[in-house]
């Protein structure tokens, strides 16, 4: 096991990564930027570096800063969180070459599975159902061959997409060419990759994933799935778990698929295969996430299994010590994000609290919410016996949980969880549409 890591994020996720981290005895090193030098983060860690301005790509993208960080502070391993660099071929590929551990896969894992077009073929081969769709795409000329061939409406998506960017929904042939120089350049501005490539737009849909956990020895454990149907612009605002679209037969069958899939690719480390939810009850592969979720936390609460940690663990090559009949996902839990809609200094912060009841955040009085990085400033989870216990519990939470000085999402989540349609699980991909 590592003796010490460093944490190339800020944010929640930065603080989570360093909690679990103290509760396995692991020594921490945090990375910061000129803007996050009073950051919770940077407190509570071991010890810490400043490693540039508060521009993203001047600090937490900055490969060769955060590698000589941890060389100085003799860090054996890297864990990256979500986002930043935490699917970056090359900064896994630095590490190694410098005798760093990437919590997270291989460099040659990551180059194969991070392409969407090459782990869609490879479920397809595991047996999973794979939505109609193309390989990358050539030029507008190919596309419309292509939506031609599948039929409209159709997605484009960015290659190396993910957040949500680079996806643009074309509805008719009038569309395409704009749509499809949006994505492209969305591309390339996000993650400096403009290849795109075309699937059938299923609707309406759910949008499920499920979380797994594999070692080098080739076990696998899928922990259920997770319901993420509730997003605007294709970012995620509620999840929950389990999907009250989902029976027990369902969620048996598709365990059983995700299972043999992951061992077909022969996949170490945390993951998470995305899928939609026809209204015929069919599950069709999206996509897999090859790092952390930012909604793992609501897995964590249903199951009672600390991802992260084990993360770190099979990184380390320590072996799963349970198995698929150990996993119980009884009763209920669901997580709302909650974002900031302005940027400023913060006043009072109350959390919610109570039994089974979490909050991550990175959130302390008087912290200034900057501009330079995601919304995202925490996620209120909440676990019951039933869902409509669970239902009631977030509501009261989310009435308790006050952050002053900020504008933020909390008022539009509780009106939420209280729509009709949410309460009785019908949403699906369009309950946010016209809100």
């Amino acid at each position: 096991m590592f003796s010490k890591v460093l944490i190339a994020n800020r944010g929640e996720i930065a603080v989570r990564i360093i909690r679990a981290c103290k509760e396995m005895g692991i020594a921490t090193v945090a990375v910061y930027s000129e803007a996050d030098s009073d950051a919770l983060h940077v407190a509570l860690a071991d010890e810490s570096y400043c490693i540039g301005g508060a521009q993203a790509a001047d600090s937490y993208l900055n490969e060769e800063r955060i590698i000589s960080a941890a060389l100085v502070s003799k860090a054996q391993a890297i864990h990256a969180g979500y986002g930043f660099l935490s699917e970056n071929a090359h900064f896994s590929q630095l590490c190694a070459k410098n005798g760093i551990v990437f919590i997270g896969p291989a460099a040659e894992t990551m180059e194969r599975l991070s392409d969407k077009t090459t782990i869609k073929n490879l479920m397809e081969e595991a047996g999973l159902d794979v939505i109609k769709g193309t390989d990358v795409l050539e030029s507008i000329e190919s596309a419309r061959i292509a939506a031609e061939r599948i039929g409209y409406p159709v997605m484009l998506k960015a290659r190396s997409g993910g957040g949500g960017r680079g996806i643009r929904l074309v509805s008719s042939e009038s569309e395409l060419e704009s749509n499809y120089e949006l994505a492209v350049a969305e591309g390339e501005a996000a993650f400096g990759d403009g290849a795109v490539y075309m699937e059938k737009y299923v609707y309406p849909a759910r949008h499920i994933e499920m979380q797994i956990i594999a070692d080098e020895a080739g076990n696998v454990v899928c922990l259920g799935e997770r319901d993420c149907s509730v997003q605007r612009r294709h970012q995620k605002l509620i999840e929950e778990s389990p999907s009250p679209a989902v029976s027990p037969a369902m969620r048996a069958e598709l365990i059983e698929k995700v299972t043999k899939a992951v061992k077909h690719i022969g996949y170490v480390g945390v993951g998470t295969l995305e899928f939609l939810l026809d209204k015929a009850g069919k599950f069709w592969f999206m996509e897999m996430n090859i790092r952390l979720q930012v909604e793992h936390s609501v897995t964590e609460m249903l199951t009672n299994i600390d991802l992260v940690k084990w993360q770190i663990r099979t990184a380390a090559g320590v072996l799963l010590n349970f198995s698929q009949k150990d996993v119980t996902l009884m009763g209920s839990a669901i997580e709302c994000r909650i974002n900031a809609l302005s940027t400023g200094r913060l006043g009072m912060l109350h959390v919610a609290g109570g039994p089974s009841v979490r909050f991550d955040t990175y959130l302390v009085q008087d912290v200034e919410i900057s501009p330079f990085y995601d919304s995202l400033i925490g996620k209120l989870i909440v676990r019951a016996g039933t869902r409509e216990e669970a239902l009631r519990k977030m509501k009261a939470a989310l009435c308790e949980l006050v952050i002053d000085g900020i504008k933020t999402n909390i008022h539009q989540q509780l009106r939420l969880v209280k729509d009709e349609r949410f309460m009785d699980g019908s949403y699906d991909l369009t309950f946010m549409e016209g809100r």
